[in-house]
């Protein structure tokens, strides 16, 4: 009954979403996002009145919706009209279609519109926005009369002749749509809708039928509907109370009510540090909500493989106790001769082979979950272990999902044996790297189909394997997929990663599924989450449920040990960010030495003072370039990669930059010098688009040097703690630091750099500073150096090791096509001003 009654709940709260958007005036919205146009319904400034700022606690569920439901329609216009760098230069395409039927249906149109394609060319799906009118338009020519939204309901592909669908040849698309044309549904009154004169046209052209229309694509609707619904969801979570007041009112008792075994205890202990096993410890506690803060390089991905392993292998502390169960109730005791009766009918094998042993079966059944794809022993449940956990972990991108998937498969997990085995896992999207395909639901289901399995039972098939799955991964927005609905049971635990680079709603979405504890593993001073209305921000949509439970007092679990960083690195954002928490793990420092530290300039920690450089901001875009910086770093870097040609590797060395016309004019240089080659000798990247990544080296373009001393977009000090520390071994970082002293977290590196002796004036000509004769005036003296050549390990052994203590390191790492996108339902806004 409760799940009848969550679904008629979702099904209106997705009709009233439905309502206000498809009724909206596409040129109102291109008005208010672009700030050209005023109304009654908005402030001196421009900002809607409904809209209210993001809170840290909320008195109830009302206080709750009014609050996030303006902030997620603004951001939703502001997708609606979003226009990335690949499509500015583009032509609008309009589609041709005509209307051949139209349904009614709960106040809403549903045309079926077909028209002409290739089978190259499907990119309209379900859940899109169209936006169709009776003639095509421009921005700036004279307004249509007969316009309107619809939003794809079903799409179906119709064959038309040819050569089949890897050709050219054409073929008809049917979509089957939904529109709102009864009038403008006003979002905070439900029963308020202005009447509008295009809607009243567009209902006599549709309803007519036979009449063409033209149809254009504007966004996906698929994550704002489920974060829509999640949100509107919030008073029948389990957690309510919780997540209103960021507060646990209700906290577990100190005696954990659930216990690991002792051979995973001790490998617990042996192999993770104190932070780590102090995270796993209150998991055991079964606190409803866990908030792990992982700085960079501090082995987050190892601590949630150690999570996994407990959480699956705890059982209640109450029926645990010196290995032995207690509080049983037993009745009489059986005479011997009984025993051994009822002793051979329960157990048959006892003087024969184990019929088990004999034939295992392979599909899931009797507890036995085999390995999918890879080598390592699959799970035999055994027999005393009767509570058996399914856990949901989600990340806002792929790449942090399928960092997570590649650990286990390559490492596997431990049982309460300290056994190590592969769980039966499966990876569900819309995109996995190459790397984890084994376990791809996609791979999955064409292999039972390659066995026999019908084609026609492909939805009841992806349920089947879900419910099989001890471990299902997918990004935040699809753990709002229709699948999960038909799920046989829900999930006890849901892990989100890089939790802090969601908004509030997102993170909402995966929690519908049933669980009973939450943990919410990121940080909140590495990389926000992608917000791409200005309105929406500046009103706190970005802070994520992470952060807004940090701000509220909630307590954080830290984790304090890092193993990426060279302590000179480390030493900049621990005490910038971390209130000098941070700590170097075991022979970090021996790890982090490279050859290249023999000259100061190419030391730990430097900062490339580029007085005289300025900035400049090429025509109608907001972001900015710095000619002199691109110079002398492409000098710095030809100097670099002479010396040291290990260097010369785009897995070794990074430039980053927080402006993208930056990196592109970058990209240009190096391909001047390098031709096609370039991609593979240096990786040249935004911040956005570096989390996750680790170099031995990184360049950093700050870009910003002007005498109005306004630094813009690089004040937002994350970018900046994410930026510096990719690094490994050196990073290098090269700015005005006239410039940058006026904002307070750059002023404080400046002055670090300074500090520590890293701090170089660069005048031009760039290369006079890097001639050999300079050089050899910045060599350290022998008896400067912490550790001698000999205590400097081999290159290869440095990358390993380090990869190994970290867990950071992504699959695909440096591949361009991989991490392009950054998130598996909306790309990284550019980052500029």
């Amino acid at each position: 009954m409760a799940g009848d009654r969550d679904k008629i709940q979702e099904e209106a709260s997705l009709s009233r979403l439905y309502k206000i958007i498809l009724g909206w005036d596409y040129f109102q919205i291109l008005k208010e996002v672009n700030q050209q146009g005023r109304s009654e319904e908005h402030d001196k400034e421009g900002t809607p009145l409904s809209i209210k700022r993001v809170k840290y606690t909320y008195k109830d569920v009302d206080d709750y919706i009014s609050t996030f439901e303006p902030l997620l329609f603004e951001e939703t216009k502001a997708q609606i009209v979003q226009k990335s760098d690949d499509d500015e230069d583009a032509d609008v395409e309009w589609k041709h279609g005509v209307v051949t039927k139209c349904n009614e249906s709960d106040g809403f149109h549903l045309p079926e519109v077909t028209y002409g394609s290739s089978y190259k060319d499907f990119s309209v799906s379900q859940n899109d926005l169209l936006l169709l009118s009776k003639e095509k338009f421009d921005e700036g020519k004279k307004l249509p009369t007969t316009f309107a939204f619809a939003l794809v309901e079903h799409r179906q592909i119709r064959e038309t002749g040819g050569s089949g669908q890897n050709s050219d040849c054409r073929c008809l698309v049917v979509l089957r749509l939904r529109m709102h044309l009864t009038g403008q549904l006003m979002p905070m009154q439900t029963d308020k809708v202005e009447s509008s004169p295009r809607l009243l046209n567009m209902r006599s052209l549709i309803t007519e039928g036979g009449k063409s229309l033209y149809i254009l694509k504007l966004c996906s609707l698929s994550t704002i509907s489920r974060e829509y619904v999640a949100v509107h969801s919030i008073g029948s979570l389990p957690f309510k109370d919780l997540i209103l007041a960021a507060a646990d009112k209700n906290p577990a008792p100190s005696d954990q009510p659930w216990k690991i075994s002792k051979p995973l205890g001790d490998y617990i202990k042996s192999n993770l540090n104190e932070s780590q096993q102090q995270a796993i410890k209150v998991g055991l506690s079964r606190k409803q909500f866990v908030l792990i803060q992982g700085p960079p390089g501090t082995g987050k991905t190892q601590t949630i493989l150690g999570l996994l392993s407990a959480i699956l292998h705890a059982i209640p502390a109450r029926v645990h106790s010196k290995g032995r169960l207690r509080g049983v109730k037993r009745g009489p005791e059986l005479p011997i001769n009984e025993k051994y009766i009822h002793w051979g009918d329960a157990s048959p094998w006892l003087s024969n082979i184990n019929p088990r042993d004999e034939n295992l079966p392979t599909d899931g059944d009797d507890g036995f979950f085999p390995t999918t794809g890879n080598e390592l022993k699959p799970e035999v449940v055994n027999s005393c272990r009767k509570y058996r956990v399914r856990v949901l972990v989600c990340a806002p991108s792929n790449s942090a999902l399928d960092e997570i998937v590649l650990r286990i498969l390559n490492a596997g997990i431990r049982d309460e044996d300290n056994h190590v085995y592969n769980p039966k896992i499966v990876r569900i999207g819309l995109k996995a790297h190459h790397s984890v395909q084994s376990v791809f639901m996609d791979h999955l289901v064409q292999q039972k189909h390659s066995h026999g399995v019908a084609r026609t039972d492909t939805d009841n098939l992806r349920a089947a394997l879900l419910d099989e799955a001890v471990i299902v991964f997918c990004t935040l927005s699809f753990s709002g997929s229709t699948i999960f609905s038909k799920l046989n049971h829900g999930f006890d635990v849901v892990i989100i990663d890089e939790a802090a680079q969601a908004v509030e709603p997102a993170t909402l979405v995966p929690l519908a599924n049933g669980c009973k504890q939450v943990f919410l593993v990121g940080d909140p001073v590495q990389l926000p989450a992608t917000v791409i209305s200005p309105i929406a921000n500046k009103f706190g949509y970005g802070m994520s449920l992470f952060q807004r439970f940090q701000k509220a007092g909630y307590p954080v679990l830290m984790l304090k040990e890092q193993y990426r960083m060279h302590p000179e690195i480390r030493s900049f954002p621990s005490r910038e960010f971390y209130n000098e928490e941070l700590q170097d793990g075991p022979d970090v420092q021996i790890q982090t030495q490279r050859v290249w530290h023999e000259f100061r300039c190419f030391g730990p920690f430097c900062f490339f003072d580029i007085h005289e450089g300025q900035e400049s901001q090429p025509s109608g875009s907001g972001s900015r370039v710095n000619i002199d910086e691109a110079e002398f770093i492409v000098i710095m870097y030809l100097k670099l990669v002479t010396r040291y040609p290990e260097l010369k590797s785009s897995s070794r060395l990074a430039i980053i930059s927080p402006y993208n016309y930056q990196v592109k004019l970058l990209k240009d240089r190096f391909k001047q010098i390098f031709k096609e080659a370039a991609k593979e000798v240096v990786d040249i990247i935004t911040v956005d688009g570096c989390q996750g990544r680790e170099k031995d080296v990184v360049i950093f373009s700050c870009v910003r040097a002007s005498k109005s001393k306004s630094i813009g977009f690089l004040s937002d000090y994350r970018r900046m703690n994410v930026a510096i520390t990719r690094a490994r071994s050196s990073v290098l970082v090269v700015g005005s630091a006239t410039t940058l002293k006026n904002d307070e977290h750059w002023g404080n590196l400046v002055e670090a750099a300074t500090k520590s002796g890293g701090l170089f004036k660069v005048s031009k000509p760039y290369s006079s500073f890097l001639s050999e004769e300079n050089l050899e005036t910045l060599r350290v003296k022998k008896d400067e150096h912490q550790l001698d050549e000999t205590q400097i390990v081999n290159e290869a052994d440095n990358i390993t090791s380090v990869y190994g203590n970290t867990g950071d390191v992504e699959p695909g790492q440096g591949d361009d096509n991989y991490y392009g996108d950054g998130d598996a339902d909306m790309a990284y806004g550019d980052g500029e001003d």
